[in-house]
């Protein structure tokens, strides 16, 4: 039997989300969810969509070991239980994989040690996702364990792209650079866009734009990542939910020197008090469109300046490419906000960038266009499926009988 499955582990610094995937068609056999781990009131969520009914469970999960181990009960209680002979192997997101990291890898100790390395370039996220891996490989040693890097789809930036204009002996002693985000998001949307124009995605340049709570954009150029809007962190670039994007660095001295603020009070501000809701208290895009409605000043001047940083962009990337094929929109408020998407492009028709407002207003789960026929350059709705992008890099590296092609 040629084993066709892979689960995908998100392990979070208190939870841990799964997915269970046939690769022979990309469908979706479990989904789930473990949170609140390490506390009294903890909660697994759990939907097998083969067959079976949804289950929830609340109790003490300890720690992520004993949160994998309760995955792994609720797969096998479907038939679908981590030691099948169908499990090709268990991908990883793991946030951070700096510049070595450029492709989804199989792991190792070293490889191990290596995003250990890294932890100071994502202090929030690199630990938890050390501490999935290392409990899956202790759960199934024998199975290939496969890390899919955020940041690696931003590795082919050219290092104009990538280096900030700081002294280059202190930038790479401290491993500063852009890196970039939402990689998985950025590979899978750019790629089904050219499947949307019916073109190979070699030949087309993609303005990518992921909108979520935390949003970031992307410039495409035949399948390759040649600039992106966060960098060092998931803080620099488009205003998002809670964090600021793009601010003159002296703000965080004048709140030093002025404001009398420590690092960690400026950390908490730019990263959770910032972007919509630092400018209006909401984050959630269809709240603050309700508000606008109304007539509401505040939520008004902040969708506006959400949509100045976008169309700024929009324009810079435009410009990095020279020529673009399409402007694609995805994740949470990209997906569903057909005001942000209408705001975002108007006035550009003078570069070919055009919205039909019809389109624009159509709710639908499927990669779609929204810019009228004959569009010079067209502009997509692409649903984002990051656990599919694991997956299939994860698959892609997994030969016959789950054993690993290549690992670097």
């Amino acid at each position: 039997m040629t084993p066709t499955r892979v689960l995908v582990l998100n392990s979070g610094s208190s939870s841990v989300k799964y997915q269970l995937l046939d690769m022979r068609d990309g469908s979706r056999l479990a989904v789930g969810l473990v949170e609140r781990i390490g506390e009294g009131s903890s909660r697994l969520t759990h939907t097998p969509l083969a067959n079976g009914e949804p289950r929830e469970w609340t109790g003490s999960v300890a720690d992520h070991a004993a949160a994998l181990e309760a995955v792994a009960e609720e797969l096998a209680k479907d038939g679908l239980g981590l030691d099948s002979p169908e499990l090709a192997a268990i991908g990883h997101r793991v946030v951070h994989g700096g510049q070595r990291f450029t492709r989804p890898t199989v792991v190792d100790d070293e490889v191990l040690a290596e995003i250990e390395r890294l932890i100071p370039l994502a202090p929030l996220h690199n630990p938890a996702n050390l501490i999935g891996l290392r409990g899956a490989r202790a759960l199934r040693p024998d199975l290939p364990q496969v890390a899919v890097f955020d940041t690696a789809f931003h590795t082919t930036m050219p290092e104009p792209a990538a280096r900030y204009a700081i002294d280059v002996r202190t930038a790479d002693e401290h491993l500063i650079r852009r890196y970039g985000f939402h990689g998985t998001s950025h590979a899978y949307v750019s790629r089904a866009t050219a499947e949307l124009l019916g073109r190979d995605p070699e030949d087309v340049n993609v303005i990518v734009l992921h909108l979520g709570n935390g949003a970031s954009a992307s410039a495409v150029r035949g399948g390759e990542c040649v600039d992106t809007s966060m960098g060092l962190t998931p803080l620099e670039g488009l205003v998002m939910g809670t964090r600021s994007g793009d601010v003159d660095p002296a703000v965080i001295f004048h709140l030093m020197r002025v404001g009398e603020m420590s690092t960690d009070e400026i950390d908490t501000l730019l990263n959770k008090r910032s972007g919509l809701v630092g400018l209006c208290g909401d984050n959630d895009m269809r709240e603050i469109d309700r508000r606008i409605g109304e007539g509401d000043e505040q939520a008004r001047l902040a969708f506006d300046i959400y949509i100045h940083r976008l169309k700024k962009y929009i324009g810079a990337y435009y410009a990095v490419l020279g020529t673009v094929d399409a402007i694609t929109f995805t994740a949470g408020v990209g997906e569903n906000a057909a005001s942000v998407r209408e705001a975002a492009i108007a006035g550009l028709e003078s570069l070919g960038v055009v919205v039909d407002p019809v389109l624009n207003a159509v709710r639908a789960a499927a990669p779609r266009l929204i810019s009228p026929a004959g569009a010079r350059v067209a502009v997509a709705v692409v649903p984002t499926d990051e656990e599919l992008e694991i997956a299939t890099q994860t698959y892609a590296l997994v030969g016959k009988n789950g054993q690993a092609i290549t690992s670097e």
